[in-house]
């Protein structure tokens, strides 16, 4: 059944939401399934009855982007969406008081973590590619899915002759409009030397297994992996909280703060739309 749905959805929708789309819907699913009741047509009290399920398992953030989703899939499919509806509306403000609308921030990459992440890598070809992973994580301040899908061909150089590399799409522009970052002196020579390794065509950041063989991408749910690894290195016991993919960009984003950088230029580096969404990255470790 999702499957045919989620046909009509292809080439609308990046391929990671339509996956969270599938993944979403296969879950409540198999819910209904196990509480004898149908997924299509969905009804409100199902689906409030599954937010009560789900209050039980699982973070605020996680269920409302479920349900956000289940609406999303019901309505362009033609299927009644009752995720407005006022038995969903109160099972959603129950959640919220039952566990709380707060969560999980990401543990900031900022500056003089980043160089004693750096300092950690060694001169091997796994050495330089994370190299390459730090500084242009940091300097850009993308998301993995957008971090991983950077070629080589994005690099340019601007009018003012700084080198930049360009930003195709993103979660806030999916019908690419482009963005342009500048990047610094030391992730060019980074980057030229990874060029001379791995040639000038496709992805920049790519895998590389144990025998040492090098993919043609890197896929992004590794990059959560990489940075732990490359944590468990350090010698200090400072700085242990566990990295992932966004602490790239709540990191940067708490050093432009402290450098006296506008809020408006944050969000636009960060490429946030709204300040409520910069602020709740930076909110919790601002001091």
């Amino acid at each position: 059944m999702i499957d045919d749905i989620l046909a009509k959805f292809d080439g609308a929708f990046a391929e990671n939401t339509i996956r969270a789309y599938r993944s979403d819907f296969i879950q409540y699913q198999a819910w209904c399934s196990q509480n004898n009741m149908d997924s299509i047509p969905a009804t409100a009290e199902a689906m409030a009855q599954y937010v009560d399920y789900l209050a039980t398992i699982r973070k605020s953030a996680t269920i409302r982007r479920r349900i956000n989703s289940l609406g999303t899939v019901l309505k362009l499919s033609k299927n009644y969406d009752p995720t407005n509806q006022p038995e969903v509306i109160l099972a959603i403000k129950r959640m919220h008081r039952k566990i709380g609308r707060a969560q999980q921030q990401a543990t900031p990459l900022t500056k003089p973590l980043l160089n004693q992440l750096l300092s950690n890598c060694d001169n091997s070809v796994r050495g330089l590619r994370n190299k390459v992973l730090l500084r242009l994580g940091y300097e850009t301040m993308r998301r993995r899915s957008e971090l991983c899908a950077f070629k080589f061909e994005d690099i340019d150089h601007a009018p003012n002759g700084k080198t930049i590399i360009r930003l195709k799409f993103s979660k806030t522009d999916q019908y690419g409009s482009g963005k342009i970052l500048t990047i610094s002196v030391e992730l060019i020579s980074l980057l030229e030397r990874w060029e001379g390794i791995v040639g000038v065509d496709g992805c920049i950041l790519r895998s590389i297994n144990r025998h040492g063989h090098i993919g043609n991408n890197l896929n992004p749910a590794s990059i959560s992996t990489i940075l732990k690894t490359l944590q468990q290195g350090l010698k200090s016991r400072a700085n242990k909280q566990p990295l992932s993919g966004h602490s790239f960009r709540v990191g940067a984003a708490l050093d432009l703060l402290e450098q006296g950088e506008s809020l408006e230029k944050i969000m636009l580096r960060g490429g946030w739309q709204t300040d409520s969404t910069a602020m709740k990255y930076i909110r919790n470790w601002s001091t």
